[in-house]
């Protein structure tokens, strides 16, 4: 799959918050196969799991879509 502004912001993001994949999925309701999934860009989440995974990593929609800076 080719790199996508996703992929590229939520690896971004989550090394910055300093926080471990099944952290993460834990607290996105989705499982530590997701969240590996969506850092090498095989996949991106719905809007459900995009809204956690904002909640939990304080950081906008907008941002981690590519819609803003």
């Amino acid at each position: 799959m080719k790199n996508t502004k996703f992929q590229q912001r939520f690896c971004e993001c989550l090394k910055y918050a300093n926080v471990s994949q099944t952290e993460l999925a834990k607290a996105a309701n989705v499982s530590k196969q997701c969240i590996s999934d969506y850092k090498s860009g095989k996949s991106e989440p719905s809007i459900d799991t995009l809204f956690f995974i904002c909640k939990f990593l304080d950081v906008s929609s907008d941002y981690l879509l590519g819609l803003t800076d």
